[in-house]
């Protein structure tokens, strides 16, 4: 559900996608590529198009560049089906998120995070405060935090597994729908697309 126009326009003209830009640059040998370079590179390479995926996940931007149909513009026999798609998008949007694979997640980094901080407050504990007596209780508590750390990094990997498959599903089915409804002459996917995103600055 890719704006294919847009994509291209963001890699080439957006600095956030430069890492992007720089494999594309590399493949073809080229400072600054033209869209049909560009083109060529994507099919080319496939990572590239990945890459730019993942940009767009890591900086919570969607790669859903369709918006909502307005049900009050739509005939009345299909406007079930608009008001699914609708439904499907919202929550292929929600759940984008966990496209990622979990190890390069956002939810691992807060895991660790929090994980070296309790290191840290556990050396703050028994070296500054010389509690030194209390050192086993402490070290204690902290093998305890690692246990529920990796608990709940299984939990959320378990999760990020569950929603990806989901997402997977739901995304085939809302094209399917779409291309329904685009051949019986409800709607143009074209007209669908999001041309630029409001979040680039």
């Amino acid at each position: 559900m890719l704006n294919k126009k847009r994509m291209m326009h963001e890699i080439l003209h957006v600095g956030l996608y430069d890492l992007v830009l720089q494999d594309v640059q590399k493949l073809i040998g080229k400072e600054k590529p033209t869209e049909e370079e560009l083109d060529e590179a994507l099919q080319r390479d496939p990572q590239i198009l990945r890459d730019y995926m993942q940009t767009n996940v890591e900086y919570n931007l969607s790669n859903i560049h369709l918006r909502n149909i307005d049900l009050d513009t739509i005939d009345e026999a299909a406007k079930e089906r608009a008001a699914q798609i609708n439904r499907n998008l919202d929550r292929l949007r929600e759940i984008e998120k966990y496209t990622l694979d979990f190890e390069n997640s956002a939810t691992l980094v807060l895991i660790f995070s929090v994980e070296f901080f309790v290191l840290f407050s556990v050396q703050y504990f028994i070296v500054l405060l010389d509690l030194k007596a209390w050192q086993w209780w402490i070290y204690a508590f902290f093998m305890l935090s690692i246990v529920a750390a990796w608990w709940y990094a299984k939990k959320e990997q378990k999760k990020y597994a569950v929603n990806g498959a989901k997402y997977k599903a739901l995304y085939s089915e809302t094209l399917a729908l779409i291309e329904v409804l685009e051949k019986e002459g409800y709607l143009k996917k074209e007209d669908l697309y999001i041309d630029e995103s409001d979040e680039h600055i």
